[in-house]
């Protein structure tokens, strides 16, 4: 513990990691777990393991920022269900991280939080909205980490930093904080430096919590299976959009290493994708004006510019526009499950370009959102589990993620396929130059 708090108080000052370190805290919890130790009793899972928490994600005692300057947030009444998860399993918080404000963006900067660096190459970013979360985990401080994704806030960053992160089947793991959680599209996760760390925290998490009616039907985990003879679609390009030529030169090799595993892939197109940013928009941005509109009215000097430009895209829809748009989520939904009477799993890049700048912007409502993430908002549409895992690396060092997608409850073959090209790939071989 004390090894990971020094690289957490270095780290912290060159990237701008925590929202709200729990230092003090972990060491004196560290000393319990090493008492326990030296007793010679059973020790959990995660037993002493160091995590960090995504400052969207409640603790008990502790305010939940959300990045924002435009509110100050009381002390959570109780935690999350997967916070009090991992420290049963033994695990120790060490630190609520860094998130653009709301989480509305695949960057991480805010008025609150400042902007957060990617330990790979300080002038670009580490990915959002989760990105205290991966550039923690990438700059070697805590191995584990929890993060969000609502529309694709884990695999962004996961693929910016050189990390896996999964958002796993709808429900899986509950996120009981949803306002509606029958419409729910965001997602809480696992983050870790590699696939087994990844798959455990996984097994932690998930299972039922009854405020999250999906997690109360989703079943247990099957084995993970062979890689031999998984049908993978391979989908370099995403929509309407195209690929970065780094992106899908690390995609080849990639692929090539899954044949090798006995994988059998083949090339597909699918058109369900191509406008799935037009159904995703009026979901998260009238999301953003029916729950943060009130707080903008009154304190939107205090908020991102772009928080507050989503905000006014939202109001601009009417509600039998929502309504047209959730028919299309269900559409989309069939679309995407029909895909899996062919495969068994579908690879996608994970970022369709390599980190962009610090100040690219990076918000759902943009354009910028819509292509660059593009493999990613649909999957918070339709519910499927989907990996980012990474794959190499662009000409500027940063790293490229490989995204896996699953049918419902598929998350098996994702990790088991992830494993493979961790092991073919020799990631992590190495980690940036701290």
């Amino acid at each position: 513990m004390e090894a990971v708090l020094a690289q957490a108080e270095r780290q912290h000052a060159r990237l701008n990691l925590f929202v709200l370190p729990l230092f003090d805290a972990a060491r004196e919890a560290a000393k319990r777990a090493e008492a326990a130790v030296m007793r010679g009793e059973t020790l959990a899972p995660l037993h002493g393991v160091p995590f960090t928490v995504k400052d969207n994600v409640a603790m008990r005692g502790l305010p939940t920022g959300n990045g924002t300057a435009a509110m100050e947030a009381p002390p959570a009444t109780e935690s999350w269900a997967v916070v009090d998860r991992l420290v049963a399993a033994g695990g120790i918080p060490i630190g609520k991280t860094t998130l653009p404000e709301f989480a509305h963006k695949v960057l991480t900067d805010s008025i609150a939080c400042g902007v957060t660096r990617n330990p790979w190459h300080l002038e670009r970013t580490p990915g959002g909205s989760s990105g205290g979360a991966s550039a923690a985990l990438a700059a070697g401080v805590a191995p584990l980490a929890i993060g969000t994704d609502g529309g694709g806030s884990i695999r962004c960053p996961a693929s910016c930093t050189g990390v896996v992160g999964l958002k796993a089947t709808l429900g899986k793991i509950p996120n009981e904080s949803f306002p509606d959680p029958f419409g729910n599209y965001a997602y809480v996760g696992p983050m870790a430096r590699t696939v087994a760390d990844c798959a455990l925290m996984f097994d932690i998490m998930q299972g039922p919590q009854p405020r999250d009616p999906w997690s109360l039907l989703a079943p247990p985990m099957p084995p993970v299976p062979a890689v031999q003879g998984l049908r993978i679609g391979w989908m370099e390009h995403v929509g309407k959009h195209r690929t970065h030529p780094e992106v899908l030169a690390a995609m080849q090799r990639a692929r090539a290493a899954l044949e090798q595993a006995g994988a059998v892939t083949e090339d597909l197109r699918a058109p369900c994708f191509d406008d799935a940013f037009e159904t995703y928009i009026v979901v998260a941005t009238t999301a953003h004006a029916a729950r943060l509109g009130p707080l903008e009215e009154k304190q939107g000097a205090r908020m991102t510019e772009s928080m507050r430009e989503s905000i006014g895209i939202g109001r601009g829809f009417s509600g039998a526009d929502l309504v047209r748009a959730m028919d299309r989520r269900g559409a989309l939904h069939r679309a995407v499950q029909a895909l899996f009477d062919r495969f068994d799993l579908i690879a996608t890049p994970t970022m369709l370009a390599p980190p962009v700048a610090l100040d690219a912007g990076g918000s759902v409502a943009s354009s910028f959102y819509a292509e660059w993430a593009a493999p990613l908002y649909p999957l918070n549409l339709t519910g499927n589990p989907g990996a980012s895992v990474p794959i190499g690396f662009g000409a500027e060092g940063t790293p490229i993620g490989l995204q896996l997608i699953g049918p419902w409850h598929g998350e098996a073959p994702i990790l088991a396929a992830a494993a493979a090209l961790e092991q073919a790939l020799d990631w992590p071989a190495r980690w940036p130059d701290l």
